[in-house]
């Protein structure tokens, strides 16, 4: 029994119906703690190179960690991990719900889901306990009649479980099809599509255990006074006010505010539909789990009209500006219900807005004709084909059914220099912030494991603008008031710095916006430490941080990618052709390259080739997986 997990891990091989518990390892525990970075461990030992993403052997990992756990600050998440059918590399989610802590309580810290089913099922796990039901009722149906269905049959005592389930466009196998948890996602990279490649609807949890801490008495201390710390700062006080909606104004100021597929960094509407969202769509704040500090989760509705929307979570700055900003749309019914849309099919939102984006500008250079869209006017700003655009992609009609590709393997597709709208990294679309704000956010994107996400670039965003140094000054960061945030020397060693502070929330399964309200690595180690009896401090925590990236890093090399892959899309690196920034040359990275060489010596990575050197796999640890991937 190792303290501070539940200790077993739970083994569904999907083909022959098992389900397996199997013990927690201590040392892998020790050097991978739980979600991103145990949950990497597992897909590099158990997948082969060149598996087919949505094939039987791909795997869906479920994690948490030792601090999943609804009294800590940030810990209602669960983080999934798959290899990627969007990319074709590591992919990773992670969901803000009651599921991880409702998991641990059943009594397992990790689910791993493996083989394909022959016909639709659903997962259920009761204290300790796990079955596969049935499920070809649930068949069609979308996320919130799924689980309306899933916890009126699996309710105990009047109590429901906690239901992640897909909706149509995972069982269309859209390759950016998200894992719902009710209206939480885990939204990117496309595991709601492997999920549906297995025929596995949902999983249901409930449970009434609670972990063993090593030091309960300690824990409880250590996780008050994390908690007194969120609720003392000022930016608990802006999120649960306004939400992450709440950063378009100043987003859109600052020229992080890609607008119209990236063709500039601000629109100057920002602060203009923010205002109208808060006016006349916010019904109230919400935490996406039981006891959060902060409840930054805006329950919305569009009262009537042609777009009435019932009340649901939505309104993240994300989804508002992919449906908005991404596609010149200033009409907020259509966006609030794009969104609404994108949670009852089980759509990645940021990716949709994307897509459709994409279509407009191949539509507007004559790549899609009318003829291709069976008549849809894709003008941009035509808020009504939103609905229509989201519909097609989510059930793989007509157009839709290779938009719902994703933009780079669409853009193959269609020819015909498409490829020059295709904004990307490694395969994954674009998320709502501008690397035209600040050098640190453009060397994130290129190098981040799992490609151009919202999550991974947050070190450099904030970062950039002088805001935030992640509690690591202690470990050897600049402060970034003193930064200039169009230099590019020294970037990249910044980027290399703080990403080993900022995935820890991956690996923690906490809310990366605990960071923001004062959470450093210092809070995470101590709670670690009581929770387990480990003697871990933060610079333990952080070398643990740059092992995940590491050994992540060697997953996605072992299926080819590289230095080339680790690039940004031409257009990211123009000039914005309107806005705020327009002619504004100072704001575009001008060295890439030079950043790059930069983060990868930072890293102790080969600069020609971007692997991870033999040395500093040692130090890490990871010699056994140098010699598994054959990269000696």
């Amino acid at each position: 029994m190792v303290n501070g997990y539940s200790g077993q891990i739970l083994r569904v091989n999907l083909s022959d119906k098992s389900c397996t518990p199997e013990p927690i390892d201590g040392v892998k525990a020790r050097k991978f703690i739980g979600g991103a970075g145990y949950g990497a461990e597992i897909l590099y030992s158990e997948l082969k190179a060149g598996i087919d993403p949505l094939g039987p052997e791909n795997k869906l990992v479920f994690a948490t960690s030792p601090l999943t756990c609804n009294v800590v600050a940030g810990g209602g998440s669960i983080t999934v991990c798959f290899k990627s059918p969007l990319t074709g590399v590591w992919g990773e989610s992670r969901c803000g719900s009651n599921f991880g802590p409702d998991l641990r309580r059943a009594g397992y810290d990790i689910v791993i889901i493996e083989g394909k089913s022959e016909a639709p099922v659903y997962l259920a796990i009761v204290n300790g306990k796990a079955r596969l039901e049935d499920a070809q009722n649930l068949v069609g149906k979308d996320v919130y009649e799924k689980t309306d269905l899933i916890e009126a049959a699996e309710a105990i005592n009047g109590k429901k479980p906690t239901v992640m389930s897909i909706g149509q466009a995972g069982e269309k196998l859209v390759l950016f099809a998200s894992i719902m948890a009710r209206d939480r996602a885990a939204g990117r990279s496309g595991g709601g599509a492997v999920m549906g490649s297995k025929n596995l609807l949902a999983i249901s949890v409930s449970g009434t255990a609670n972990p063993n801490h090593a030091h309960a008495e300690g824990f409880g201390t250590a996780t008050r006074e994390a908690i007194r710390t969120v609720k003392n700062s000022e930016m608990r006080d802006g999120f649960n006010k306004f939400g992450t909606i709440g950063d378009m104004p100043a987003n859109d100021e600052d020229g992080d505010w890609p607008t119209q597929n990236w063709r500039s960094n601000s629109w100057g509407k920002g602060a203009a539909l923010f205002d109208e969202f808060q006016e006349d769509y916010l019904v109230k704040a919400k935490g996406c789990y039981s006891g959060c500090p902060i409840g930054c989760a805006r329950v919305c509705e569009v009262k009537g009209g042609k777009y009435k929307t019932p009340v649901h979570e939505g309104g993240e700055y994300e989804s508002i500006s992919a449906f908005t900003s991404f596609l010149l749309n200033q009409n907020m019914d259509t966006a609030v219900y794009c969104d609404y849309l994108c949670n009852k099919w089980g759509l990645d939102t940021i990716s949709s807005g994307a897509m459709i984006a994409f279509a407009m500008e191949c539509y507007e250079n004559g790549i899609l004709t009318e003829k291709d869209i069976d008549g849809i006017d894709l003008t941009w700003g035509n808020s009504e084909v939103l609905p229509v655009m989201l519909e097609k992609i989510a059930f793989r009609q007509g157009i839709g059914d290779i938009l719902a590709d994703g933009v780079r393997k669409a853009a193959r597709k269609l020819g015909d220099g498409a490829e020059k709208f295709a904004i990307h990294v490694k395969g994954l679309e674009g998320p709502a912030h501008d690397p035209r704000s600040g050098k640190v956010l453009g060397i994130a994107y290129g190098t981040a494991n799992r490609g151009m996400c919202h999550i991974h670039p947050l070190e450099g965003m904030a970062f950039d603008r002088g805001k935030m140094h992640w509690g690591m000054l202690a470990h050897g960061a600049r402060d970034p008031e003193t930064v200039d945030r169009w230099d590019e020397k020294g970037k990249g060693a910044d980027c290399a710095l703080l990403q080993r502070a900022l995935v820890l929330p991956d690996i923690l399964t906490t809310c990366k916006f605990m960071s923001y309200a004062g959470l450093d690595p210092e809070h995470w180690a101590q709670m670690l430490a009581e929770s387990t009896g480990w003697d871990i401090d933060a610079e333990e925590l952080l070398q643990v941080g740059e092992r995940v990236i590491n050994i992540q890093r060697l997953f996605n090399m072992r299926e080819g990618l590289g230095r080339k892959d680790d690039m940004l899309h031409e257009r990211v690196l123009s000039v914005p052709e309107f806005g705020t920034y327009q002619d504004e040359t100072e704001c575009v990275i001008h060295e890439y390259e030079a950043m790059l060489d930069e983060y990868y010596e930072s890293c102790g990575w080969n600069v020609e080739t971007g692997m991870p050197g033999k040395v500093k796999l040692q130090e890490l640890g990871l010699e056994e997986y140098l010699l598994k991937s054959e990269l000696t």
